[in-house]
């Protein structure tokens, strides 16, 4: 649990102190606050228990393959059955408002990818029309140009090429590079094109190179060697090709975001991360973040709860237990009435927008008519006014029978239930008759 404020060291009697659940941790009963009562702290009742996201449902044609627990920041994965491919990501992640992420599905099918076309190239595993997921193509350029891209690439789950196919393009060393000296030395050798690598340093200032010189070269700002050589060799006055790779720079995960998560362009040099908050949720803090040579720039952004005001106090009815600021987004507040009948929303509950789900109930004294029944009378005080849920005993008088329920309770609606009954007159006298001689 995570004490609500420190700054004071002294408090007076009477004063109140609030815990709050630690971060992945949520209440389950108890109250969040303990009072100072004659020199002593009343006992904390607050029950804190960690967040988890149980179950994540049915995949049809598939199933989910849980770790050893399902709480914040577990994975649940994808697994389709034989015949089913499966589209998007193989993994949800466990967030305060649930599993999030993609919508897995598994598609009919084998997924597959194209033969890919790469212009001035030499294939190696590609003489095939469709290539399943996990098969390999590697290239070499035809003479006169040069690779550009990754060597290999494998067939993605998506149906995607990882990395995306390279290119060969027409090699500049023959054309670009300054003229040698008659003795076999050379010329600077120029940058290469798209190759994303440029001298070191300490040759930039050199004007000529003898034979067998070499030249080193280094990796951009935001580049990595990834293959090859970093030398080149001044060889009878050319220079020999730069066999040097040099690929982007991973970031990797731009970090995890409490209620929220982040959209990426990539996870690569210039690739950007935005980041989301769930519903309810809102940001505080730059929403992108970018790759830069070092990794991640900027700060992990926070997504605070939406908050509602203290429910408004003009009403009669009563809160079932009270509860303690803040009111975050999903709370729910109930009502009662000690008297009366509650009228409106039993419950209310902090929207999204910050503003509570109705407006709070009120309690109205329910009544009745006075139960009057022609030759009857009642078994109670005959008061001035019959409340909700009264009940009376209704006997009709000597010579009248009952036609209907003895009893009769006033309902809700003011009305008396299951109804008034009926007194008729039951000692009728013989009607005389009359004869004339």
């Amino acid at each position: 649990m995570v004490k609500t404020f420190t700054s004071r060291q002294e408090f007076n009697s009477g004063d109140k102190f609030y815990y709050k659940c630690a971060e992945d941790f949520t209440p389950t009963k108890g109250s969040r606050a303990v009072q100072c009562l004659d020199g002593k702290w009343t006992k904390l009742t607050l029950k804190c228990e960690k967040i988890t996201c149980g179950n994540a449902g049915d995949l049809p044609n598939g199933q989910f393959k849980y770790g050893e627990s399902t709480f914040i920041g577990e994975k649940v994965y994808a697994i389709c059955n034989e015949g089913y491919t499966l589209k998007g990501l193989n993994y949800m992640i466990c967030k305060r408002s649930g599993w999030t992420g993609e919508f897995l599905s598994c598609e009919e099918g084998e997924t597959t990818c194209s033969t890919p076309a790469v212009a001035n190239s030499v294939q190696r595993g590609g003489d095939v029309a469709v290539h399943r997921v996990g098969d390999s193509v590697s290239f070499s350029c035809s003479r006169g140009f040069q690779l550009d891209g990754a060597q290999q690439i494998t067939c993605g789950s998506g149906g995607q090429w990882q990395p995306q196919p390279p290119r060969c393009l027409p090699s500049p060393d023959k054309t670009q590079q300054s003229s040698g000296n008659k003795t076999g030395g050379c010329g600077v050798p120029l940058t290469v094109y798209n190759s994303n690598a440029n001298l070191v340093d300490k040759y930039i200032s050199r004007t000529s190179f003898s034979s067998a010189d070499k030249v080193y070269y280094v990796c951009d700002v935001g580049y990595t060697a990834a293959g090859g050589s970093r030398t080149r060799l001044c060889n009878n006055g050319e220079w020999t090709p730069l066999t040097l790779k040099c690929e982007r720079k991973l970031c990797g995960s731009a970090g995890e975001i409490l209620n929220g998560q982040f959209i990426y362009s990539g996870v690569a040099f210039g690739d950007t991360a935005k980041a989301v908050c769930d519903e309810g949720y809102i940001l505080v803090g730059r929403a992108t973040r970018n790759c830069m040579s070092n990794g991640w720039g900027g700060r992990i952004p926070v997504c605070e709860a939406m908050t509602c005001e203290e429910p408004p106090a003009k009403t009669n009815a009563e809160m079932e237990s009270l509860q303690e600021p803040p009111y975050l987004y999903r709370r729910v507040i109930r009502y009662h009435c000690r008297v009366g009948t509650l009228i409106g929303q039993k419950e209310l509950w902090c929207t999204k927008s910050g503003m509570w789900s109705a407006p709070p109930p009120k309690c109205k004294e329910i009544s009745c008519p006075s139960p009057n029944v022609a030759n009857g009378y009642w078994r109670r005080a005959h008061n001035e006014i019959y409340h909700y849920k009264d009940m009376i005993s209704i006997k009709c008088d000597s010579g009248y029978a009952m036609t209907g329920w003895r009893t009769a309770t006033c309902n809700h609606d003011g009305q008396w239930v299951p109804g008034l009954p009926k007194c008729q007159r039951t000692n009728v006298a013989p009607r005389r008759s009359y004869y004339t001689n």
